[in-house]
């Protein structure tokens, strides 16, 4: 193709080839639909975000066929997490083990290093029929003059010719630096409650939890922040501090030296790390850092372009929900871009479900995260500085209203505050009731999803679970909202509910 020609022979254009833009392409083109996937890089490349959740392994990697390639690829098994968090002065243990029926291996998931996961992934992106191009930036979207539709995108390749290509669908998948998600129209909306900075590297030779949880994340309060503490190989670290807004200046300067003094300032974390060596060359070897990562944009579609994945929202990372939150609103765009494609239903009603169930989502982990953040005692901690929802400040909630945006989605919080917060009030006191029980030894486990907020969390990760397993949709035969729709029975497209027995 020469330079000013126009490629139109595509149903789907996506822009990003991480988890969330290979997920997307992959599940439209399992449906028969031309899918062409622009990514910016080469792969393999660098990305932060390697601890995962088992509903994207265990659900959409089944769906996706790449299940057992990940059981080969011998990632570190993760149980769930290991918390020096609340009034305990002993570290405590979620597991994963959400129900009988995904006991074992279904209740596990994996700390992965991102360059292979995310390979492997886009790998088979191309065997289920995604045209991929690498090299490959995408510049602006194209519109139709007389609609105003989003109808394609205008890219320059490898070779630094600037082109079009046509298509009927636009999907940004291109996360927290997207070019394009201005396009949708909106504005990104950050958060009040968590305005944090981390700053992070890698370790060769830390100590690792006792087992069964050697695999485990370590999350560790200190009076700063948190660390987080991720083993992805027996030998190889990601340590990472999470900086409250009060104490950025100890980030300045020399970003090797200032991640050294801060390990120093958390006596667990200095421990894990007595025996380390920071890792200084390769796609390791640069301490790093990330800023203003909590957002949600107040639009998340137009005609003929959706935002998904962290072009959308992103949330603190402290339960490792960035991979899950871009996989599952994957999983419901394509179920969007599938029913249009195929004529089953209207693109407005498809796309208002998108929408309404990924603020939802988020909007779980949200609450779930305001409450636990709340829970450290100290009162010269981060934690009990932090802004808490529950007390019914006008300020406080509105900060969320902020965060939250769109009006449209029906979230409770934006439909009426006052009443939100104290309806939140139990739910959060039963989650730190939970936290706060004493700690018998080092590393016991603590069964969160015995709180409400805990299993809302992990509601749509079940579902997931339970699609792969099943290779069907299962009981969502009930939908969200007055009028919306509930998935098909393959669980890829949108369906009318079935209407109630007279």
């Amino acid at each position: 193709m020469t330079d000013n020609e126009v490629d139109s022979g595509f149903d789907v254009v996506v822009v990003g080839g991480g988890p969330c833009g290979s997920t997307v392409s992959t599940l439209i083109a399992m449906q028969g639909h031309r899918v062409l996937l622009l990514e910016k890089e080469r792969f393999p490349r660098y990305q932060i975000g390697e601890s995962l959740l088992p509903s994207t392994v265990h659900g959409i990697c089944r769906i996706l066929g790449v299940e057992e390639e990940l059981r080969q690829a011998n990632f570190m098994p993760k149980r769930g997490g290991t918390f020096r968090w609340g009034s305990n002065p002993e570290p405590w243990t979620f597991s994963f083990a959400i129900s009988a029926k995904f006991a074992g291996d279904a209740a596990t998931a994996y700390q992965v290093e991102r360059m292979r996961f995310d390979q492997i992934l886009l790998d088979n992106a191309r065997r289920k029929g995604v045209e991929v191009r690498e090299e490959t930036s995408v510049v602006d979207v194209l519109t139709d003059p007389e609609t105003d539709r989003v109808c394609g995108v205008r890219y320059t390749g490898p070779d630094g010719v600037r082109r079009e290509v046509r298509s009927r669908f636009v999907v940004d998948a291109s996360g927290n630096k997207s070019r394009i998600h201005t396009r949708v129209g909106g504005q990104r909306r950050y958060s009040e409650f968590f305005r944090n900075l981390a700053l992070f590297g890698y370790f060769e030779g830390g100590k690792r939890l006792p087992a069964p949880n050697q695999g485990n994340i370590l999350a560790v309060a200190f009076d700063a922040g948190w660390f987080w503490y991720i083993p992805l190989t027996p030998d190889l670290t990601s340590v990472g501090a999470v900086l409250l807004p009060e104490a950025l200046d100890r980030a300045q300067g020399d970003r090797e030296q200032a991640l050294l003094d801060l390990i120093q300032q958390c006596p667990l974390i200095a421990e894990y790390l007595a025996n380390a060596r920071r890792v200084t060359t390769g796609p390791y070897g640069e301490v790093r850092v990330r800023k203003d990562y909590s957002y949600i944009q107040e639009k998340f579609w137009r005609p003929g372009l959706v935002l998904v994945g962290d072009a959308a929202c992103f949330i603190d990372p402290v339960f490792s929900s960035g991979v899950h939150l871009a996989t599952y609103s994957a999983l419901l765009a394509a179920r969007s871009i599938n029913t249009v494609l195929r004529g089953g239903a209207d693109e407005t009603a498809c796309f208002e479900e998108f929408e309404v169930r990924y603020r939802r989502e988020y909007a779980r982990f949200h609450d779930f995260l305001v409450a636990f953040y709340d829970m450290h005692q100290d009162e010269n901690s981060y934690f009990w500085k932090a802004k808490k929802v529950t007390n019914n400040a006008a300020s406080e909630v509105e900060s969320f209203v902020e965060l939250v945006g769109g009006g449209a989605s029906q979230e409770a919080a934006l439909v009426s505050a006052g009443t939100y917060a104290q309806r939140r009030d139990a739910a959060y006191q039963e989650l730190a009731d939970l936290v706060a029980q004493p700690v018998q030894q080092a590393g016991e486990d603590r069964d969160l999803l015995r709180a409400t907020l805990a299993r809302s969390v992990s509601r749509e990760g079940a579902r997931i679970q339970i699609q792969a397993e099943l290779g069907e949709s299962a009981d969502e035969n009930v939908p969200v909202r007055d009028g919306g729709l509930v998935p098909s029975t393959d669980g890829l497209h949108w369906s009318t509910p079935p209407r109630p027995a007279s």
